[in-house]
């Protein structure tokens, strides 16, 4: 790396001649003595208004998701639903997350990271619309399909957009807005929905895309994704727009398309890329958590958290309204601690608190059933509930950071797709039989959920990296390095 500085101190020497040489080797000592460029810790106006677009989507996403909790109960009185007909509606947002994944990454890589946002816009108003007009249950079911299918893409797409356009000691911080949004979706849906009826809550819920649309012209197109497709000039303006007009970018910019070109020389960027032997094992780590964690209970607890509060002796609007400070709390607490405590020790915290609540809430369901502490027990669910939903936000964004850092652009498609896959998946299977499990045993159903998540700690605590304070292109060396 220091070699590869000197190079590029000598061609701006020799581009800007005598006249530039104590200005530009000023700038060069400020990159090299502080470890990056002189705007490496400073946030832009661009670089602000770009992170809060995408997190727009993230926005939307938690709006879709939260959507159902709020709103059972009034949907199957005016629609005439069995519980099997919401338990279809509440999980067929997962089959469109499906949908979506499969084709996540090869769409964003294709079109850029940009264009997907606009196209996803469409998705997600027409679902929202279907949902807000219709009289008829399928229509219901095809919105929510289409809100799913948005978010199967979104999943992906902001996560890695964000990490892409950030510096290395900001990136945590950044990407951890991405599920604090999602919070504060799923949040507004709680105590919204407490308030309106389930239609306007959906006309509500179209706002966030609203405020996107006309933003996005102004918002620049992720620099790694231009130097992938060729466009080398775009790729300095955008960093350059990016990280401040009088900001030194020529390393970063070199870096960037250094790194691309090596990757380019050994691979053809097809799907099968991500199973060499150097990918397999941050592959295996990072799908692996997504599937533990979907497994362990967060479609159960984020559809219908408004059913369980009621079954727990908890009144629903009291318990919504709860969870939601619950989850800006520490979802904020999240975002300020990433950069800071690293992303294993967080990611261990929360996954511990995962598995603690979710037995938590088993315990009160089990003292319930078997009417022991009759008065304590819905206190018991709700700390229960609320420490998991808590938990779930810091924990949530922190796998598909890793895969934004992780793996290099020639794979990141393909391993943002597969892991997408593998959570929907997992996702709709915890939807869908939820209540079907519920019927069975709900003690057994929230103790079964703290298993999974206790083999998520297990995985987090053996296997997942530290990837605080390095760029994107030294994480992956680094990888690519220590698998050969």
């Amino acid at each position: 790396m220091g070699q590869q500085r000197r190079e590029v101190t000598e061609s701006l020497l020799v581009r800007h001649g005598h006249g530039d040489l104590v200005h530009t080797e000023e700038n060069i000592g400020v990159v090299v003595g502080g470890g990056g460029s002189v705007a490496a810790s400073s946030v832009t106006t661009i670089l602000a208004l770009s992170t809060f677009v995408a997190a727009c989507v993230s926005f939307g996403f938690g709006c879709a998701i939260g959507y159902s909790s709020p709103t059972q109960s009034s949907i199957m009185e005016d629609l005439g639903l069995s519980m099997a007909d919401f338990s279809l509606f509440g999980s067929i947002l997962n089959i469109g997350a499906i949908l979506g994944a499969v084709i996540s990454g090869k769409i964003t890589d294709l079109l850029g990271r940009k264009l997907t946002m606009w196209i996803l816009n469409i998705f997600y108003i027409s679902g929202w619309l279907a949902i807000a007009f219709t009289k008829v249950p399928w229509l219901l079911d095809l919105g929510r399909l289409s809100l799913g299918f948005t978010n199967g893409i979104s999943g992906y797409l902001v996560p890695i957009y964000i990490a892409e356009i950030t510096p290395k000691n900001l990136r945590g911080r950044f990407t951890a807005i991405v599920p604090l949004m999602t919070c504060w979706g799923m949040s507004s849906m709680y105590v919204v929905g407490s308030f309106v009826s389930w239609r306007t809550l959906a006309l509500i819920a179209i706002i966030p895309s609203i405020l996107q649309l006309p933003l996005l012209s102004f918002i620049p197109e992720s620099p790694r994704w231009l130097a992938n497709v060729g466009r080398d000039k775009e790729l300095e303006s955008a960093l350059l727009c990016l990280r401040g007009e009088k900001a030194y970018i020529s390393d970063e910019a070199t870096d960037i398309k250094h790194y691309v070109d090596s990757l380019k020389s050994i691979s053809e960027e097809g799907i099968l890329d991500v199973f060499q032997k150097k990918y397999v094992r941050p592959l295996l780590i990072v799908a692996g958590m997504v599937a533990l964690l979907s497994l362990g209970g967060v479609n159960a607890f984020t559809y219908y958290s408004g059913v369980i509060f009621v079954s727990a002796g908890i009144s629903s609007m009291i318990g919504l309204i709860a969870l939601a400070a619950a989850q800006t709390l520490l979802g904020f607490l999240g975002t300020i601690f990433i950069d800071k405590s690293g992303r294993r020790p967080l990611l261990l915290v929360a996954l511990a608190g995962l598995c603690f609540s979710s037995f938590l809430t088993g315990l009160s369901f089990l003292l319930k059933d078997y009417n022991w502490w009759g008065e304590g027990t819905p206190i018991l669910a709700l700390i229960g509930i609320l420490m998991y939903k808590g938990s779930f936000v810091v924990a949530v964004g922190i796998p598909w950071l890793l895969v934004a850092e992780l793996f290099p652009i020639n794979v990141k498609g393909s391993a943002g797709s597969i892991c997408n896959f593998i959570s929907g998946i997992t996702g709709w299977a915890v939807a869908y039989y939820f209540n079907l499990l519920t019927k069975w045993s709900s003690a057994g159903t929230f103790f079964i959920f703290s298993a999974f998540c206790c083999a998520n700690f297990i995985l987090a605590a053996t296997m997942v990296p530290e990837t605080k304070g390095r760029t994107l292109e030294e994480i992956q060396a680094s990888i690519t390095h220590s698998s050969q």
